[in-house]
């Protein structure tokens, strides 16, 4: 079976324990932000801080390790090139959109954008990096596998998979991470990002579906 939008997932990798140090690692970093430090992770997670060293290495590997947890939670459902209708592709695509908007709004994605944002340029670490490598650029690596084969299967037209997939993350994010971080109390709720998940399909769809094609390409 042919399949596409497969990608590693992080918590396979990784152990029942090992998530629930993470999980303490996040819930830190909402409670005080850049002040995280191994001795209170460790302390939090009831483990020694000689087991996470084993596990993470450093502070920037645990870093590391709770960006890609919070990001494997935006899931791609793998989908078989060969069945693929616009059914299959429109479900896919929503749920994507859902899950990031879950994501991002959580206070735990929160917390961690706005640690990174402070230490972009700042020389501490890479970890505005680490954020982009593990977050926007791994969902892109994810998803443009789904959109090539939507439009393999005739149901999008677009030249270049990047620029399909920029224009597919604005429409379902619009500025509500920026809000977000700048404070904003943006409302959203279940049934809200379901719709935008919904809204933001249709909207991709009317600009890169087949059905659009210019007449003679």
């Amino acid at each position: 079976m042919l399949q596409a939008g497969a990608d590693i997932d992080t918590s396979e990798a990784l152990t029942e324990r090992q998530q629930a140090v993470l999980d303490a690692a996040l819930r830190l970093l909402v409670e005080e932000g850049d002040n995280l430090t191994m001795t209170a992770v460790a302390r939090r997670a009831s483990c020694s801080k000689e087991t996470l060293y084993k596990w993470f290495g450093d502070r920037d590997g645990l870093l590391t390790a709770t960006v890609q947890w919070q990001a494997s939670k935006v899931r791609v459902a793998a989908i078989d090139r060969e069945k693929l209708d616009l059914r299959s592709l429109t479900a896919t695509l929503e749920r994507f959109a859902s899950d990031w908007l879950k994501v991002i709004s959580s206070d735990t994605s929160i917390a961690l954008n706005r640690v990174a944002v402070g230490h972009a340029g700042s020389g501490k670490d890479d970890l505005g990096a680490v954020v982009l490598q593990n977050g926007r650029f791994a969902l892109a690596r994810r998803l443009k596998p789904v959109l090539e084969a939507g439009r393999q299967a005739g149901l999008l037209h677009f030249d270049d998979a990047e620029t399909a997939f920029r224009t597919f993350f604005g429409l379902v994010g619009r500025d509500v991470q920026i809000r977000l971080l700048l404070g904003d109390r943006v409302e959203l709720t279940e049934a809200t990002i379901g719709g935008d998940a919904v809204r933001a399909t249709q909207q991709f769809l009317a600009l890169f579906g087949a059905k659009n094609r210019p007449q003679g390409l």
